[in-house]
């Protein structure tokens, strides 16, 4: 059987056989062609590919930001802004000695936790297993999510940081930007978590502009409302 997810790119062939091709694929004599980059589900008798624009796709350790949506006895699904799921492990969160039967896991994390997560493993065949065993990983308990294109996020973060140090300092918000494009910004004053969030959403709109940097500034700089 081949109806794994796969990423393919235009031109790839997604399968060959008797399928209905529907979303972002066509049919070339007897070959189902990817017309997008994307991952490629078949289900019953059809073939689609999910575009991934706007998409994160996961890199072995990458800081991401991720979302619980459920739970098994054994792992978290984390939603990270991907058309894969993260995947939690319960043993590493309550260590080597984790029992199913005895440590409940919700204990722990619930649907609609924030968590600061690593990608520990990802081989595009199947979902990426996270990590939160290193420090500073782990879940967050205050502060806004923002979400910006992971494509952006470079230019949040900036030239060795320059960008999300200006706004941190101008602000006196903590920010944590994961590269899935989920941003957490948390700051005492609401003025700053206001002025923080609207710089990120700037350079997650102007991304392309020259002169972004300044315009940030300048905005960091004004008082009050703008």
């Amino acid at each position: 059987m081949d109806n794994k997810r796969k990423y393919v790119i235009p031109g790839d062939v997604v399968t060959t056989g008797p399928f209905r091709p529907e979303q972002n694929v066509e049919l070339v004599g007897n070959k189902i062609i990817s017309t997008t980059i994307g991952i490629s589900e078949i289900y019953d008798d059809s073939v689609k590919v999910i575009p991934l624009t706007g998409k994160y796709i996961p890199k072995i350790n990458d800081l991401v930001i991720g979302k619980v949506i459920s739970h098994t006895s054994l792992s978290w699904e984390l939603d990270i802004n991907s058309c894969y799921v993260g995947f939690l492990p319960a043993q590493d969160v309550f260590g080597r000695d984790f029992s199913a039967h005895a440590d409940e896991l919700t204990s722990k994390l619930k649907s609609g936790d924030l968590v600061a997560a690593r990608i520990a493993n990802f081989d595009r065949t199947r979902d990426p297993l996270v990590t939160i065993s290193d420090r500073d990983l782990g879940k967050i308990d205050t502060g806004d999510l923002v979400k910006i294109s992971p494509s952006k996020v470079p230019r949040l973060i900036g030239k060795r940081g320059t960008m999300i140090q200006m706004i941190e300092m101008a602000t006196d918000a903590a920010i944590t930007i994961g590269q899935n494009g989920w941003v957490v910004v948390s700051c005492e004053a609401p003025e700053g978590l206001l002025k923080a969030k609207k710089a990120i959403e700037m350079v997650n709109e102007k991304a392309h502009v020259a002169n972004l940097t300044d315009q940030v500034k300048e905005m960091l700089e004004s008082k009050g409302e703008s």
